[in-house]
């Protein structure tokens, strides 16, 4: 069946269906389906969130101040953002106001974060996806060598020998029989481009990655006690901050913050030297794969964050840019309102869940979640044993969140576009920078090889406002501001009988908001709306599909039975599904019950 839908893509499901599932390297549980026609175009993608996230039900009757403690276990990857846009709609509600250090630390992690989880991603979730570490073996490491300077001189391991120690270890690893990490790749695929030399480099620089992330978390251990979910935010936090004197046992002084000083310069080095050459030279060899863009070139989405001074959330005063481009046109920039019923709608239509009224979408304060799991009347298999989903029914535990009714991609690479086109001086000089040297031209853009390299330059942007901020922290507690919290409403006596919130974040994978409602002292409603509700979103009752969905249209598969481009384009959004979806039994029965004294 044919079918056109209204945000431009035209669906036929006629073709050979192929499932994947599970879709691994990423957190979380997803199902994929896609329709191949006879030339091995994707034709039809069907995207379904297959474990139900709890969170917002079990969050009813409880107090607002351990919001925070619940949903930054939504997830262990995306660690402290939850927390941190929960607090924020918390003291939105309560008009609760922080000091200036307390926005200089909250950035400061918020940007720890970003970096962390783009290295990890690129390297460790979404590089194989381009490059062959079993090709690697054949690669000579002088040329390596060779590469690698030209590459990027600045980067002090690139010697022959370097490179010949680790093609030992990797060839030791493979002759073992236990690949391991490396396990059921496609590794004779045509579609892998790379030559040995480069995958060997990659394959090295991933390695590398490894060694850098343990350290990059300190920043979270040292501010919060541990990684992941950090304390940091609510009721205290680990140490205190004394950059005077040695202080307290255990106190924050200057020998720690200059460790963290050290680990930032380290990320920035690691960005200049490592990352953002790798994306260059392993994407000059991808050129022509121009697949992927999906929603990217109609419809992206970005709240902005890293607020430069506290409480000030107006779109000059964030280094991450706010707005919204609908139907292409990058000559305007809508401004985002997350408190208008008209801007923010979730619809439930293909989602395994009740509204009251089938149809309508609902703003996440009057959200609802009402679990109902069935499958469609087309679907093959059984509700513990699914062999093809019914995209014409229900298919996904995930809502479909639209912004003025249009599907919207979020992430880095909505980020990025949203800031290009609002002429945002660091994005527009990084971008323009990365087209000239990679010859492309900017709807270059909006693919698949574009989201990775937005994620990339974030990366880069991120580590020098982690310095800024880092600077400005020192810089005022030096100066005799050592103030980071604001208790003065703690009690709930001081609160309103009622009181309404929203908490905004953007999160390493997009657009992250928390609303919540407050009434005599308990949370009466609280919603979630993650960045990959909005990417991993099901169809809407228009036929508009998500994201996901749209990124993989018309993509060219190498070989439907290794599905490699699918698996390209799905992680370079780095898909989160546990902060979509949470748990449910096979059968969909109750689990457990748990009543709120």
């Amino acid at each position: 069946m044919v079918i056109q839908t209204p945000n431009g893509f035209t669906l036929d499901n006629s073709g050979q269906r192929v499932v994947v599932d599970p879709v691994t390297r990423i957190e979380g549980h997803m199902r994929c389906e896609v329709n191949v026609d006879e030339n091995n175009i994707i034709t039809n993608a069907v995207s379904t969130g297959t474990m139900w996230r709890g969170l917002e039900v079990i969050l009813k009757g409880r107090d607002p101040r351990d919001a925070w403690a619940f949903t930054e276990r939504i997830c262990g990857v995306c660690t402290g953002t939850h927390a941190l846009t929960s607090v924020r709609a918390v003291e939105d509600a309560l008009g609760i106001t922080i000091p200036e250090n307390a926005n200089s630390i909250r950035n400061m992690m918020q940007l720890n974060l970003q970096i962390h989880d783009h290295i990890v991603h690129f390297y460790h979730l979404h590089a194989l996806d381009w490059v062959n570490p079993v090709n690697a073996l054949r690669a000579d490491p002088k040329a390596t060598s060779e590469l690698q300077q030209a590459v990027s001189p600045s980067h002090p391991l690139s010697s022959p020998g370097y490179f010949r120690d680790v093609q030992n270890r990797l060839k030791a690893f493979v002759e073992s029989g236990q690949l391991g990490i490396f396990k059921n790749g496609y590794w004779d695929n045509p579609a892998y481009k790379l030559p040995p030399e480069a995958d060997l480099m990659a394959t090295t620089h991933y390695l590398e990655a490894l060694d850098l992330q343990k350290d990059i978390c300190k920043i979270h251990t040292i501010f919060g006690g541990k990684n992941p979910h950090p304390n940091w935010l609510v009721g205290g936090v680990p140490c205190p901050i004394n950059v005077h004197s040695t202080g307290a046992v255990g106190a924050i002084n200057m020998s720690v913050l200059n460790q963290v000083s050290s680990i930032i310069d380290q990320c920035i080095a690691f960005n200049n030297n490592v990352y953002i050459p790798d994306v260059i030279a392993i994407g000059g060899f991808y050129k022509d794969w121009l697949y992927g863009g999906g929603l990217s070139g109609k419809s992206v989405l970005a709240y902005g964050d890293i607020p430069e001074h506290a409480n000030d959330f107006s779109p000059g005063q964030l280094h991450l840019p706010r707005g919204a481009i609908v139907n292409g046109n990058l000559n305007e920039v809508h401004e985002v309102d997350v408190r208008d019923p008209e801007q923010i709608q979730e619809f439930v239509d293909h989602s395994w869940y009740d509204y009251e009224e089938p149809g309508k979408g609902l703003h996440p304060w009057e959200g609802v979640t009402e679990a109902r799991f069935e499958l469609g009347p087309n679907a093959k298999g059984s509700r513990t044993n699914i062999e093809e989903i019914d995209e014409g029914a229900k298919y996904s535990w995930i809502k479909a969140p639209r912004w003025k009714g249009n599907a919207m991609e979020v992430g880095p690479l909505a980020r990025y576009i949203v800031g290009y086109a609002s002429g945002h001086e660091d994005i527009t000089n990084q971008v323009d920078g990365l087209l000239r040297t990679m010859e492309l031209p900017v709807s270059a853009l909006f693919s698949t090889l574009g989201r990775t390299a937005a994620r990339a330059l974030e990366s880069e942007y991120c580590g020098r406002l982690q310095k800024h901020f880092f600077d400005k922290l020192v810089a005022n507690i030096r100066a005799g501001d050592e103030s980071t919290a604001n208790v003065a409403k703690w009690d709930p006596s001081t609160w309103p009988k009622e009181a309404q919130g929203v908490g905004m974040t953007e999160a390493p994978r997009g657009a992250l908001g928390h609303w919540i409602k407050v009434k005599d002292g308990r949370i009466e409603n609280y919603q979630c709306v993650v960045p990959t509700t909005w990417n991993g979103s099901p169809r809407d009752m228009a036929g508009n599909i998500g994201a996901f969905e749209a990124a993989l249209m018309n993509t060219k598969v190498e070989r439907p039975e290794e599905p490699v481009e699918i698996l390209r384009t799905l992680h370079s959004f780095d898909p989160c599904l546990a902060c979509s979806t949470h748990v449910m039994s096979p059968d969909g029965e109750e689990l457990i019950t748990v009543k709120v004294r």
